[in-house]
């Protein structure tokens, strides 16, 4: 395809270079990228044909503004965003310019976690126990009634932030605050802010998926590696290109009847689910493409392009989602040990890793402060090593030699490997 004829895409913001670049250098090749940032880009210049620079782009209304200058000189076939606290601005943008994926009430039902269980419980999706409460004594007597342990959970947050389980009541009242006044910059604010849900047992999965005009195309299963209880801070991820999970007749009903019951008709979503003794359930649905590298993995993994069929259905086309290898990718973050650490430096030894390792990245500068879950969640976060490998178990065994040779100064003192 001629560079001329390209399809056009607006893409409102990129993310951090080391967890989305690899997304804009797939589009690229296919698309004329126009970036929508609240600053000069940087690195993303060199994927893209144009940006303009905002005040903010947390505004829906100066978004569409502008959305609608640039279509007048430079007519938009998508638009397409992945950062989960600008997804719900976007559906404006894309409704503003009559595009796919513009249905901010769509997206509405996924942002906010108490909508989407009324969603699914009126579409019958098995899910939780989930109640929604104001005060750490609403909140005892919702778990008096679901029963312990019971699991809270921010009503505007995504990544595991802000959750954690209790087993008693001093316990949820201990962790009531935590689960209320967590945050991040561009959330969603309720009044009424707190989920106090059942805690499913069973290991957690991730499913990417491409929607086109309601049709449900998974990509990829991640099986999540959690650590730190009682949060549930995400530490890990593997995909495997041919889990049997991605032929699994429930789970595939269950991904059908959630996108109907939310009403989902264009775009991506990472859903969430507990394998639990009785049957998925499913944890939370995020209208975005998976974050923690689970894409490049299922890339990597399966040659599934997750980019480009972000792209394709952000224009209104249907996704190609064929894989045509067959391997198994993982990924592992790794810690300090305690709080408010002074890194003096961090690295791998190079010489320890073995060659299934595909990326080992430093990802915390000399001088910061960081700490382990659960005041460091995401921003705790020091280095992470990625694997490529023909099966599960190998990919496990690289994992554990990247972190073996993970080298971290703290201080004056010298520590070898991380808490993970």
């Amino acid at each position: 395809m001629s560079p001329d004829h390209r399809p056009a895409l607006l893409m409102i913001a990129t993310g951090p270079r080391l967890y989305r670049e690899y997304l804009l250098l797939s589009i690229a090749t296919r698309y004329r990228i126009h970036l929508f940032l609240a600053a000069e880009p940087s690195w993303e210049q060199e994927y893209v044909v144009g940006w303009t620079v905002l005040r903010s782009t947390h505004d829906s209304g100066d978004l569409c503004r502008a959305a609608r200058e640039l279509a007048a000189r430079w007519p938009v076939d998508g638009v397409l965003c992945w950062d989960e606290g600008l997804i719900l601005q976007s559906a404006h943008v894309a409704a503003a310019l009559g595009l796919a994926g513009g249905d901010p009430e769509m997206i509405g039902r996924c942002r906010d976690k108490h909508l989407t269980r009324t969603a699914l419980a009126a579409g019958g999706v098995p899910q939780p126990q989930s109640l929604l409460v104001e005060t750490v004594e609403q909140a005892l007597a919702a778990a008096e009634q679901i029963g312990y342990p019971v699991v809270l959970k921010p009503r505007a947050l995504a990544a595991s932030l802000g959750v954690v389980k209790v087993h008693t009541p001093a316990e949820l009242e201990a962790h009531f605050e935590f689960a209320r006044d967590t945050t991040v910059p561009g959330a969603p604010h309720y009044d009424v802010s707190v989920l106090v849900e059942e805690y499913a047992a069973g290991p957690e999965i991730s499913v990417d998926c491409a929607i086109s005009r309601g049709d449900v195309y998974p990509m990829f299963v991640a099986r999540k590696e959690v650590g730190y209880a009682p949060y549930f801070e995400e530490i890990g991820h593997c995909v495997e290109a041919a889990d049997p999970l991605l032929d699994d007749p429930r789970i595939d009903e269950i991904l059908r009847a959630t996108h109907r019951a939310l009403g989902f008709g264009d775009g991506m979503t990472h859903v969430e689910l507990k394998l639990t003794p009785s049957g998925p359930k499913v944890i939370e649905v995020n209208a975005r493409l998976g974050g923690d590298l689970i894409p490049y993995l299922g890339m990597r993994a399966s040659g599934i392009d997750p980019g480009l069929a972000a792209a394709s259905v952000a224009c209104g086309r249907r996704p190609d989602v064929s894989a045509h290898r067959s391997l198994v990718g993982g990924v592992r973050f790794f810690y300090v040990d305690e709080d408010d650490s002074v890194l003096q430096d961090v690295r791998f030894d190079d010489t320890r890793l073995p060659a299934a390792i595909d990326l080992a990245v430093a990802t915390a500068p000399a001088g910061a402060t960081v700490s382990p879950p659960p005041k460091g969640t995401l921003w705790g976060r020091i280095a992470y090593a990625t694997v490529v490998a023909e099966t599960m178990s190998e990919a496990a065994i690289a994992l554990d030699a990247a972190e073996a040779a993970l080298r971290v100064r703290v201080r004056a003192a010298a520590v070898t490997g991380a808490a993970a």
